[in-house]
């Protein structure tokens, strides 16, 4: 793959991280918040990247690690299973919780609720 060919892959995936998780991030990590956006980044190289936390509807919630502090985010299942690495169309990728190891399961359900509430069915 060329670097024109990269670099149309990259424009094809947005991320999106919601304004209060970015000041929640700035306000945690001051200067190391870099490095959690380029953590962040890495995901239009590997959108697969993450543990599959749950699904709502045909969204997935995945969480990445940085340290003892989880950053959830959310993908439209169906658009990694329509397409591979090599053709990604609109894919959508929204961060929106941060939380630690120990309050882990409470910000999973709080994403989980919002989701439900806001009309997606079949909570898993």
């Amino acid at each position: 793959m060329d670097k024109n060919e990269n670099k149309n892959n990259e424009n094809m995936i947005k991320i999106i991280i919601l304004n209060d998780l970015r000041n929640e991030i700035f306000k945690t990590f001051k200067k190391e918040s870099l490095k959690i956006y380029k953590l962040i980044k890495e995901l239009k190289n590997n959108p697969n990247k993450g543990k599959v936390i749950g699904h709502v509807g045909k969204t997935t919630i995945r969480e990445l690690k940085y340290q003892t502090f989880r950053f959830y985010f959310l993908i439209e299942s169906d658009k990694l299973i329509l397409f591979n690495s090599q053709n990604l169309q609109d894919l959508l990728i929204k961060f929106v919780k941060m939380s630690k190891k120990n309050n882990q399961q409470k910000a999973i359900d709080e994403i989980k609720q919002i989701l439900s509430k806001i009309g997606f069915k079949d909570i898993k």
